[in-house]
């Protein structure tokens, strides 16, 4: 047991350690990242990975389907709707949920904006896609305007 514990509260230090490591690293590439709501050292890195640096994703829209986050039409008759694109980097469309998530909890503008929306006859799950989107289009303007 005793093996076990010194085992378990090395593996703490290193957590702790990896984790000051990428919140150094995230500060030093893009401090603005980690100042918006719900985005923590890991998130913010995983977005800078995926962007990977200035060119190479040409547009918000682009980073949206690189996410998986960009609508795809699925109307069927006179019903018009959207679901999310399901290709694209898959660890960068977690981050972003993980994001919209915590968001949905613990940000009020963004609790306001949910009501808003199910009071006009949203879906949960119209509202998440839409959440999503917006965050894509936010972490890569913030990361676009970073020197």
């Amino acid at each position: 047991m005793t093996a076990l514990a010194n085992h378990i509260r090395d593996l703490d230090r290193l957590l702790a350690t990896n984790l000051r490591q990428i919140r150094d690293l995230v500060t030093a590439m893009c401090p603005r990242l980690l100042k918006q709501p719900g985005i923590g050292p890991v998130t913010a890195a995983v977005a800078l990975i995926s962007w990977s640096h200035h060119g190479r994703v040409r547009s918000e829209a682009a980073f949206a389907a690189l996410a998986g986050v960009s609508p795809v039409p699925a109307s069927s008759g006179r019903t018009v709707r959207h679901r999310l694109n399901r290709g694209g980097d898959r660890t960068l469309n977690s981050a972003i949920h993980t994001i919209a998530k915590s968001r949905q909890r613990y940000h009020q503008p963004t609790k306001d904006y949910i009501t808003r929306r199910i009071t006009e006859g949203r879906t949960p799950r119209e509202i998440t896609r839409v959440l999503k989107r917006y965050i894509a289009r936010q972490i890569w303007r913030i990361i676009q305007a970073a020197p």
